[in-house]
C-alpha cells in the first residue's frame, strides 16, 4: 500500500544519520565479491574458449579481418540502446555482463550445441544437406535464443531492482544480442575472408564483401530484434503484480517463442534464394524493426509521463519543489539543470604545491573544475534517485512493489534530501528556461530556506 504522502508532509520519515543507507536482503550467495568473481571467471573462460574455436575455424589472418569488420556496428547499437535507457539508466555492470554473456557464453553454447545437433541429424538421416538446413532453420534458432535468454533470466532473478519494465528488457536483450552478433560476425566474416583468399576472390565480388553487406550494412539489427522479443516478455512480467503468477511465467516464454520463430523465418529466407531473402527482409524484418523501435520509444516516453504523474505527490508533501516534477520529466530540462549546476557551483579550492604552499592559478582552475564536476554529478544523482522513486511508487500503486517498499522509499528520500541544496535551484532554473512551468528565479524561490532541514 502506498503511504498517503498527499495528506501531510513526513519530515520524520528520513533518519537523521548522515550516512544512513538501506541494505537490501541478500538474494544469491552471501558474498557479492565472490559472486562477481565467479561470473567474471566464468565469462573469461568462455571468452578464451570461443576465441580459440573461432581462430581455429578462420585462421589468424581471417580472425583479425573478421574482428575489424565485426566491431563496426557495435558502438552504434550500444549507443542506441543506452539512449533508450537514459530516463532511468541502470548500472553499466549489468550492461557489460549481458554483452559479455552474449559474446562469450551464449556464443560458445551456440557453436558447440549447433555443431553437435547438426552432426547428429546428419548421422541419423544420412543426408548432410538436409541436416544443414534443419540446423539453420530449427536447431540454431532454438539454441541461440535460449542461450541469449539465459542472460535476461539471470538479471531478472538476481538484479530484480534494475529490471522494472519493457525498456529494461529491451536494453538488456539488445546488449546481449549485440555481443552475440559480434562474435558470430567475426566467425562468418573471417570464414568468408579465408574462402576468398583460397579462391583468389577480391573486391566487391568477394564473399567477404557480400557477407559484410548483408550482416553489417543491411541487417545489423537482426539478432537484437529477435532477442528483444524475449526482453519484452520479461519486461511485461517484471511490471506485473506478484499474484499474477501465470502471466509472469507465460509472458517470458511467449517472448522467447516469438524470438525463435522470427529467427527461424530469417534463417529460412536464405533457403529460397535471393528473392526469398528480399521478400522476408522487406515484408517482415523492416516492418518488425520499425514496430519494435516505435514500441521502445513509446515506452520511453511513458516512463517520462510516469515521473510527471507520480512525483507531484511528494511535491505536495513538501519533499520536492512544485516545479521539479515537470523538470524531471523532461530530458532537455535535466540536461540544462546539470549544466546550470556546473556553471553556478564553483568550490574555492587551492592545490598543494611541491614546496608545501597552496594557491596559484593552477589550484584555482582545478578547484573550479572539481566544483563544477561535483555539482553536475550531484544533480545527475538527484535526477536518478527521483526517477527511481517515481517508478517505485508507480509499482506500489499497481501492487508490484516488494515487501521492502517503505525502506527503499526512505532511502531514496534521504538521498534526495542530501542533494537538494544543489539540485533544487538547478531544476527550478531548467523548468523556467524550458517553459514547462513559470516559477520565480531560484534565488528568490529558495532564499536560503531548505524545507528538508529541520
Amino acid at each position: 500500500m502506498v503511504p498517503a504522502y498527499e495528506e501531510q508532509p513526513r519530515f520524520d520519515a528520513v533518519p537523521p544519520r548522515a550516512h544512513w543507507r538501506y541494505t537490501p536482503r541478500r538474494d544469491f550467495w552471501r558474498s557479492k565479491a565472490l559472486r562477481a568473481a565467479a561470473v567474471i571467471v566464468l565469462l573469461a573462460l568462455c571468452g578464451l574458449v570461443i576465441l580459440a574455436l573461432v581462430r581455429e575455424q578462420t585462421g589468424t589472418e581471417g580472425f583479425l579481418v573478421g574482428l575489424a569488420l565485426a566491431v563496426l556496428p557495435v558502438p552504434l547499437l550500444m549507443t542506441a540502446f543506452r539512449w533508450l535507457d537514459r530516463v532511468d539508466p541502470g548500472p553499466w555492470r549489468n550492461l557489460l555482463f549481458t554483452f559479455a554473456w552474449g559474446a562469450c557464453a551464449a556464443a560458445l553454447v551456440a557453436i558447440i550445441a549447433n555443431s553437435f545437433a547438426t552432426r547428429w541429424v546428419a548421422t541419423a538421416t544420412a543426408d548432410p544437406a538436409s541436416a544443414n538446413t534443419i540446423g539453420a532453420t530449427v536447431i540454431a534458432p532454438i539454441v541461440e535464443e535460449s542461450a541469449k535468454a539465459a542472460a535476461l533470466l539471470l538479471i531478472f532473478l538476481f538484479r530484480r531492482r534494475h529490471f522494472t519494465g519493457i525498456v529494461d528488457g529491451v536494453v538488456f536483450a539488445g546488449f546481449t544480442a549485440t555481443g552475440f552478433a559480434f562474435t558470430e560476425n567475426i566467425l562468418y566474416l573471417g570464414s568468408a575472408f579465408g574462402e576468398d583468399k583460397s579462391m583468389g576472390f577480391s573486391g566487391f565480388s568477394s564473399v567477404t564483401a557480400a557477407t559484410f553487406f548483408v550482416r553489417i550494412v543491411l541487417a545489423p539489427f537482426a539478432h537484437p530484434l529477435f532477442t528483444v522479443m524475449t526482453g519484452i516478455g520479461f519486461g511485461i512480467s517484471a511490471s506485473s503484480a506478484p499474484h499474477h503468477r501465470v502471466r509472469r511465467i507465460a509472458l517470458p516464454l511467449l517472448g522467447l517463442g516469438c524470438a525463435m520463430g522470427m529467427h527461424a523465418l530469417w534463417n529460412s529466407s536464405s533457403v529460397f534464394g535471393t528473392f526469398g531473402f528480399l521478400v522476408v527482409y522487406g515484408a517482415f524484418m523492416v516492418p518488425a524493426f520499425g514496430l519494435v523501435t516505435w514500441l521502445a520509444v513509446w515506452n520511453r516516453q511513458r516512463e517520462l509521463r510516469t515521473i510527471s504523474t507520480e512525483l507531484p505527490a511528494y511535491a505536495a508533501a513538501g519533499w520536492l519543489a512544485s516545479a521539479e516534477p515537470a523538470a524531471l520529466s523532461s530530458m532537455k530540462a535535466r540536461s540544462m539543470a546539470r549544466d546550470f549546476a556546473a556553471r553556478s557551483h564553483v568550490v574555492p579550492y587551492t592545490c598543494p604545491q611541491p614546496d608545501g604552499r597552496t594557491g596559484g592559478r593552477t589550484g584555482a582552475k582545478a578547484g573550479a573544475k572539481a566544483g563544477a564536476k561535483a555539482a553536475s554529478r550531484a544533480v545527475h544523482e538527484y535526477e536518478a534517485f527521483a526517477t527511481t522513486l517515481a517508478f517505485l511508487r508507480h509499482r506500489a500503486r499497481r501492487g508490484s512493489a516488494g515487501p521492502d517498499f517503505v525502506a527503499r522509499e526512505q532511502e531514496l528520500l534521504h538521498h534526495l534530501w542530501q542533494r537538494k541544496d544543489i539540485a533544487g535551484p538547478a531544476l527550478l532554473y531548467a523548468a523556467q528556461a524550458t517553459g514547462r512551468v513559470r516559477v520565480p528565479p531560484p534565488h528568490l524561490h529558495y532564499g536560503g530556506y531548505n524545507p528538508y532541514r529541520q
